[in-house]
């Protein structure tokens, strides 16, 4: 899946995730994470956002996480999220069957 534009998806509340994402002008992923609990599940939040562009087919892609303690599942929603948006695609989304 190529992403066509940039989109952001989430909030900078306590609890939630802002995640923007747009198109790389490299090949690959190019991943920011910022994260006041960085240290203890970095490596967590990182396996999950690339697992979720993965499940999407998303091999090219600029993404930006500000992590406010969002738990996986809430990750995984706000990055197919910002993907979709992305791709302009709001109808018929296949939310939790493209993600497992």
């Amino acid at each position: 899946m190529e992403l066509k534009k940039v989109a952001i998806a989430g909030t900078f509340e306590s609890s939630d995730v802002h995640v923007t994402v747009g198109p790389n002008d490299c090949s690959g992923i190019e991943l920011s994470i910022k994260s006041s609990v960085l240290q203890q599940y970095g490596k967590q939040i990182k396996k999950v956002v690339l697992e979720t562009l993965e499940n999407l087919g998303v091999t090219d892609a600029a993404v930006s996480i500000v992590d406010n303690g969002a738990l996986d599942c809430t990750i995984k929603a706000r990055v197919e999220g910002a993907v979709y948006r992305s791709i302009d695609k709001y109808d018929s989304l296949p939310w939790g069957g493209a993600i497992k």
